[in-house]
């Protein structure tokens, strides 16, 4: 319990604030979506409520637990059996949401295992890095981690044929800066990413738009959204409905926006503004300037989890940080990439606004650690 007296606030006050900001703008979005879905307007505010509060349960106990039980054999093997077969379970039964067959219903409330993979993967490799330091300087990198990382490709091609291009992309690239820390040749490592994005752009834009005008691909959820963020204004009326009217929420809002709760393009207009489109409703309504200091306070967080992973005095606490901040910042700028149509549209979430149980769990789990890794770093300056 002595650990809450030495709470990095630098990183729990944003999180606090960013979570309560995020009850308060699902329920300006989501507010029209319940009333026209036959429900109560503030329907997604009381889960997002229940969300947030048992995410704040989950944080306690994250900062509170010996970390060393997450290195434990057992849990480590319970819990990779665990993802691998709710992943392999998803491709039989999957609620799909979106195009994407990517979770699994309990109850009143659906679970996306590929939010929770996100921590695992970065628990265990931070876990099996950290132990094998010695042997890939003897013994050669690939000779030890090759076997890690076809387990890590396996997880995110499962993710990937859900198909969930987002998630799947951003649990490859926690995996690609981890291994990356690992000692992976980084100039090596950069060429295979320069690669990848001039075969992303070069080869597979063009032939996903040609494959689109194809008649057995016009309801293929993933192709249409590359045919939206090239040319949406095109298609405004059909597939490129979502980044056009996101276009009309940014400019609507300006600077200080139309004001909390006034937004037109929440009212059937923009498809997902509670989840993949918020920060568009966010800025229509409160403007740029409060989106900037949204956007802010999560760049304080990923910076702070950073600078706590560089004072660490261990390997396994570092990657562990380096993980978490990769996981935030990919997925921040996939979601802002989605809204600014930068990037084509993939169904991620904003960190801490958007609504969902898993993914705010998810940043729980994850967050509860830096702060467990942090606050023992006070703990010991404190005492030596």
């Amino acid at each position: 319990m002595r650990k809450l007296k030495y709470l990095d606030y630098w990183l729990f006050v944003p999180y606090l604030v960013l979570s309560i900001f995020g009850i308060v703008m699902v329920y300006s979005a989501s507010a029209d979506i319940g009333a026209q879905n036959g429900g109560s307007p503030r329907s997604y505010l009381v889960k997002q409520l229940m969300f947030v509060i048992l995410g704040l349960a989950i944080y306690t106990f994250m900062v509170l637990m010996n970390l060393n039980k997450l290195r434990d054999k057992k849990v480590l093997k319970y819990a990779s059996i665990l993802a691998v077969c709710s992943l392999l379970f998803l491709l039989v039964v999957g609620k799909t949401i979106n195009g994407a067959a990517g979770w699994i219903r309990l109850g009143p409330i659906s679970i996306q295992p590929a939010e929770f993979v996100k921590f695992y993967l970065i628990v265990w490799l931070a876990h099996v890095i950290d132990r094998r330091q010695d042997a890939i300087a003897l013994e050669g990198w690939w000779a030890v981690m090759l076997r890690p990382v076809i387990i890590s490709a396996g997880m995110v091609g499962l993710i990937l044929i859900q198909p969930d291009l987002g998630g799947a992309t951003i649990n490859a690239s926690i995996v690609f800066v981890l291994l990356l820390s690992s000692g992976f040749n980084w100039k090596r490592a950069i060429t295979y990413f320069l690669a990848a994005i001039l075969f992303v752009v070069g080869v597979v834009f063009p032939l996903a738009i040609k494959v689109s005008e194809l008649s057995f691909a016009k309801n293929n959820y993933q192709l249409q959204r590359v045919v939206a963020f090239v040319d949406p204004f095109k298609h405004s009326q059909g597939v490129g409905q979502q980044l056009v009217n996101s276009y009309y929420a940014l400019s609507n809002g300006g600077v200080f926006g139309v004001g909390w709760g006034n937004s037109i393009q929440k009212t059937g207009y923009l498809p997902e503004p509670n989840t993949d489109f918020i920060m568009a409703i966010l800025a229509e309504e409160l403007g740029l300037i409060t989106a900037l200091a949204v956007i802010s306070l999560l760049f304080l967080i990923i910076t702070r989890t950073v600078l706590v992973g560089i004072r660490s005095n261990s390997s396994y606490h570092a990657l562990i940080c380096y993980g978490a901040a990769t996981y935030l910042t990919v997925q921040t700028l996939f979601n802002l990439g989605g809204v600014l149509g930068l990037l084509p549209i993939t169904g991620v979430t904003f960190p801490f606004i958007s609504y969902g149980g898993s993914s705010t769990w998810t940043l729980a789990l994850v967050m509860g650690v830096v702060m467990n890794i942090s606050a023992r770093q006070k703990h010991y300056r404190a005492t030596h």
